[in-house]
């Protein structure tokens, strides 16, 4: 047997499995991926809340599609704040015309788990109605959500 190609062979395999990263080369890839997640991240950091504003209205814009067809069968929008139920529960005083109009089991709460909020006559709307989310804050004002505000929050 030759024992100088064992002797390499083994020096070459020791060598080999002490090379790995030094200190230096850890810290230069952990500040290229801090810098990285600093330039990404701000992107990002607004889309969860226009997300949400955009599920609000489009679950508004199912409100009002499904009180148009309520409105039609029974010759007018539901009236009070419990006006959303009337969507899925057959109101005292329904036109026999009247059916489920929001295939749901429940009304659905809005981004922020709070109830939507239905008024009949409407503050914003006096001739018909106004469904609206509370919005982040969960105040109303300027952070609501509704079907007045549609066209400009989009």
């Amino acid at each position: 047997m030759n024992t100088k190609n064992i002797h390499s062979r083994t020096s070459r395999t020791n060598s080999w499995r002490r090379r790995g990263f030094t200190l230096v080369e850890l810290l230069l890839v952990l500040t290229i991926l801090a810098i990285l997640a600093g330039i990404v991240l701000p992107k990002f950091s607004g889309t969860t809340d226009k997300a949400k504003r955009s599920a609000a209205l489009t679950t508004i814009a199912t409100f009002k599609t499904a009180l148009a067809m309520f409105e039609i069968d029974n010759g007018g929008f539901p009236k009070g704040r419990d006006g959303l139920q009337s969507l899925i529960t057959k109101p005292s005083g329904a036109k026999s015309t009247w059916h489920k109009y929001l295939d749901s089991d429940k009304i659905p709460l809005d981004p922020w788990e709070k109830p939507y909020v239905y008024e009949c006559p409407g503050r914003h709307n006096p001739d018909s109605y106004d469904v609206y989310s509370m919005g982040p804050t969960g105040n109303g004002g300027n952070d609501a959500i509704g079907n007045w505000t549609a066209t400009d929050q989009r």
